[in-house]
């Protein structure tokens, strides 16, 4: 990579994530992409909220990129991440490791044209699409991410699909 980005991992935060990464598969052709510049790439796109196809040309091919983040997506490698990190941050500014008050919000999103999938219709927003439901602690770290149908709302069914873990698609789009 020749240009350098605000969202750039520094080399000490990449050392700290490259062992979450899964290691290259054996047989086949050895990994020739580096996987600093493929999670660059990835922060990029997360902060700037271009498309895949509009990833710039000193990163990976957006192919290669997606074909990374939806493998690592598929391998729930973010769910390695969020808590050891979020762990991280609260002994750092000297919390304890569990929260002891967490906060609960959703919100609802008109879904895309031809999106089927858990789709409902939240007759308090009046919108037809998706809930994105949030669980963070008091620092404003996420604990949980759960997307539903819009039309879950927040009840006992909630906290029982969150207790359980039960989820269809537990990652925000």
């Amino acid at each position: 990579m020749s240009s350098s980005y605000p969202s750039d991992l520094s080399l000490d935060e990449f050392e700290l994530i490259k062992t979450f990464c899964p290691e290259a598969k054996s047989g086949g052709r050895p990994r020739t992409t580096e996987l600093w510049s493929v999670l660059n790439a990835i922060f990029y796109l997360a902060v700037e909220g271009c498309r895949w196809r509009s990833l710039p040309h000193d990163f990976p091919a957006w192919q290669t990129v997606y074909t990374y983040f939806r493998t690592w997506i598929h391998d729930e490698l973010h769910d390695g991440l969020r808590p050891t990190f979020g762990y991280r941050a609260r002994v750092i500014i000297s919390h304890e490791i569990s929260p002891s008050e967490v906060m609960l919000d959703s919100q609802s999103v008109k879904s895309a044209a031809f999106v089927h999938k858990e789709v409902g219709y939240d007759a308090a927003k009046v919108i037809k699409g998706r809930k994105r439901h949030l669980t963070v602690d008091c620092l404003g770290l996420v604990m949980r991410v759960l997307v539903t149908a819009a039309v879950f709302t927040r009840t006992r069914r909630w906290k029982k699909k969150v207790e359980t873990g039960e989820s269809n698609d537990s990652r925000a789009n």
